[in-house]
């Protein structure tokens, strides 16, 4: 009875987590379309930085209501300060390309993180590889291909978003690892505090003011993006680094929306197809963890 309890209480985990990290893919897709919309203006430096202060704003005064002065976590500070300085730099790569390329073509690009994450997982998390979890990482990166469509003449600004997701990649398992031992509202404080001191010193040879109609944007940008890691960190919390990873192939659809919406990149054929891959994919690795749970309840 207490092993079949632990199984459902693993089982809904999964599926918990599976959700919150769909939800996180769906939110940060808006932070990257703020990114390149204010790109026209301010460099893709600077909104990285901007990125990062306004979510400092945001959260420090929700982690001194919650904990007082332990704003910050005490244990793992060196994973931790990893963890975010992987972030950083995949993000201020990917904001480079998007300022260059599509939101699909970075993204499609971006999306090698996945890959590197699962095998990541397995080697230094012990984390198990199951069939499904690989046929789910394979469609979803056959999608990607679809609709990023490499060629000889790739985009070199293309190159910086795969740059971009591979360090992404040890982000997404480093958080696996940060996430069981730190409050999550702590964790986003230390990324956000410790993200903007490492963007500040470059960021100020490139600042420059906002236009008074552009401020809404800028906080905007660091509301989402709080949002989405918050997400993603409870998400980790919930279920393993390599059944959540695949799932990341969500924010594709989220980009392909917004460039439609926003830029007016009308999505071809392939754009539709590979999409309709990367949703499959998340299909398969969601039904793989409902799966295994009700074997085990068996």
């Amino acid at each position: 009875m207490q092993m079949q309890s632990r199984s459902d209480a693993h089982t809904s985990g999964q599926s918990v987590g599976i959700v919150l990290m769909i939800a996180a893919m769906l939110v940060i897709p808006i932070v990257d379309g703020l990114a390149k919309y204010l790109s026209a203006d301010h460099s893709p430096l600077f909104i990285s930085w901007a990125r990062y202060a306004a979510s400092t704003a945001l959260i420090l005064p929700i982690a001194f209501a919650r904990g007082g002065r332990r704003v910050l976590p005490t244990d793992g500070i060196s994973l931790h300060a990893l963890r975010t300085l992987c972030l950083v730099g995949a993000m201020t790569l990917y904001f480079f390309s998007i300022s260059k390329v599509s939101l699909v073509m970075a993204a499609s690009a971006y999306f090698v993180g996945p890959l590197v994450a699962v095998a990541l997982s397995v080697i230094f998390l012990g984390e198990r590889l199951t069939v499904a979890k690989v046929l789910g990482m394979l469609v979803g990166l056959i999608g990607a291909l679809i609709v990023l469509q490499p060629s000889g003449d790739f985009d070199a600004y293309a190159l910086l978003a795969l740059g971009a997701g591979c360090l992404f990649a040890v982000y997404l398992v480093i958080t696996r690892r940060t996430s069981a031992q730190s409050e999550p509202i702590r964790t986003l404080s230390f990324q956000c505090i410790f993200g903007t001191l490492l963007l500040t010193p470059p960021a100020l040879f490139v600042a420059e003011i906002p236009a008074y109609d552009l401020m809404p944007l800028f906080v905007g940008l660091g509301l989402f993006s709080l949002l989405g890691h918050f997400l993603t960190i409870i998400a980790f919390q919930k279920a393993e680094a390599s059944t959540l990873a695949p799932l990341v192939y969500v924010e594709l659809i989220g980009a392909a929306v917004i460039g439609f919406l926003v830029f007016s990149d009308v999505p071809t054929l392939s754009t539709v197809a590979g999409a309709v891959l990367i949703a499959a994919a998340g299909l398969i690795v969601s039904i793989n963890g409902k799966g295994r749970g009700q074997k085990a309840n068996s």
